[in-house]
């Protein structure tokens, strides 16, 4: 779907909100071109078209830029309405959605962000006590946005998926940086269930991160992040 050059992302493959545009793109099977950024570089592509904020991922759709990863996710879907919705049809279900990935995106990625950037033990006991909250508060949400089928967004990867599904690597980085299992059968059995059938579905499979990769790749890039740090 989509013709050739119709579609272009500027991200990077670490990156979670370039992550969440990914897997809305292919929900929709829209072809696209991905134009990958260097660790510690903008360029004059991703300057021209987000000089506000000078962040990755932008979509160019007919050259004309979107930004912000969940605005994307919202435009991709009301431009391709032929495909699987994302969004619930439902103004309710809808509202519910979006108050979910905005907690997302507001209050529990942040721990999941500046975590690695706490020597002290006090305080990254502290972050992950913050993430453990939240994932305990997100277990009610998927009960709740699920209605007891397989994602939150019912029968199929929805809005509320996407925008905690482009984290789930890196929290599984931060997992095996600080030798915790936050996501699991015991305190968390709906989402550890939800994370295995994400990451298997054919929309999110072949662009999902391996955390030991994106270990890796923050040890080879360490001084490029300090210097330019990803933002969503």
């Amino acid at each position: 779907m989509g013709k050739k050059g119709e579609v272009k992302l500027i991200g990077t493959w670490v990156s979670p909100f370039t992550l969440r545009t990914r897997i809305a793109l292919n929900l929709k099977s829209i072809d696209y071109e991905f134009l990958e950024e260097k660790a510690g570089t903008k360029s004059d592509l991703l300057l021209e078209s987000n000089p506000v904020h000078k962040k990755i991922p932008v979509l160019l759709h007919h050259d004309r830029p979107i930004c912000e990863s969940l605005i994307i996710v919202q435009y991709i879907d009301e431009v391709w309405s032929s495909g699987p919705s994302i969004l619930p049809s439902d103004p309710y279900d809808r509202a519910v959605a979006r108050f979910w990935a905005a907690y997302i995106d507001e209050k529990w990625f942040p721990a999941l962000k500046t975590i690695r950037f706490t020597k002290v033990p006090e305080e990254i006991e502290k972050k992950l006590n913050e993430m453990r909250e939240g994932l305990s508060l997100l277990e009610g949400a998927f009960v709740e946005c699920s209605k007891g089928k397989s994602f939150f967004g019912g029968d199929q990867i929805g809005y509320v998926d996407i925008a905690f599904g482009g984290l789930l690597a890196w929290l599984r980085v931060r997992e095996k940086n600080y030798s915790v299992s936050l996501l699991n059968a015991t305190a968390t059995p709906n989402l550890a269930g939800w994370a295995e059938r994400l990451c298997a579905h054919p929309a999110v499979k072949d662009v999902m991160q391996d955390p030991d990769k994106l270990i890796e790749w923050v040890q080879i890039n360490i001084d490029k992040l300090q210097q330019a740090p990803p933002a969503k």
